[in-house]
């Protein structure tokens, strides 16, 4: 039983690591879709809209994440393996929906993101964004 919940603990600790890896590399995609400083619009300028925009990424990333792991292969190497290429696969997606709805809008969505005043251009952004990572979570089995 002890082994049963140490090897339980292990495999938390590298799927949490890995959850975090992802989430850190989600706030990289949303940082260089969005022009300025991500950590400056969002902790310094208090910007609502970046603020959502990126709350929806993380959200996004945990849910595929979880759903990864939910679904996990009997192997170990296989769920890590499978929560990898589905975080990512599922990263790419958010960003190809941003450039997707950027092109089908007028001005440029980053601008929109990045304006003191909420906007409702963001509050679509991050249901697009979300969105496209339930896609994601679906498409897991």
């Amino acid at each position: 039983m002890l082994q049963d919940l140490l090897e339980g603990a292990g495999r938390s600790i590298v799927f949490g690591v890995i959850g975090i890896g992802l989430m850190a590399v989600g706030y990289v995609l949303v940082d260089l879709l969005t022009p300025g400083k991500l950590k400056d619009l969002i902790f310094v300028e208090r910007n609502p809209n970046a603020s959502l925009l990126l709350a929806a990424n993380q959200l996004g990333i945990a849910a595929i994440v979880f759903t990864a792991i939910f679904t996990s292969y009997d192997s170990f190497g296989e769920g890590l393996a499978s929560t990898v290429l589905f975080g990512l696969v599922g990263i790419g997606i958010m960003g190809l929906a941003f450039l997707v709805l950027d092109w089908m809008t007028p001005g440029k969505l980053g601008d929109v993101i990045c304006t003191p005043d909420r906007h409702g251009g963001a509050m679509v952004s991050a249901a697009s964004h979300f969105g496209a990572a339930l896609i994601v979570c679906a498409c897991i089995s």
